[in-house]
């Protein structure tokens, strides 16, 4: 085999990997959520030290396709929201 065809062939499962759920911060988002059976958003907030906004963003995409699920309610007139994988229930 010409080394051009082995390249290739390791750089196929590359090219297959779900962009959504590889970018380092989605990643480790989803390592959280799948240790505990729900966190709210201010918990991910500590622990990736993402600023809200970012946090935010990621959740969404991450919403968008499937992964997690977000829920929000209002405790003692304060909004919280809820977040677990998409595999479990809230």
């Amino acid at each position: 085999m010409a080394r051009n065809e082995i390249d290739k062939e390791g750089l196929q499962p590359l090219a297959e990997i779900d962009r959504v759920i590889h970018e380092p911060a989605r990643l480790l988002i989803l390592a959280y959520l799948s240790v505990v059976e729900s966190a709210d958003f201010l918990f991910l907030m500590n622990q990736t030290a993402l600023t809200r906004g970012n946090l935010s963003s990621h959740l969404s995409k991450l919403e968008t396709a499937g992964y997690i699920e977000i829920k929000k309610e209002f405790v003692e007139k304060i909004p919280r929201t809820l977040l677990n994988d998409a595999s479990r229930q809230l």
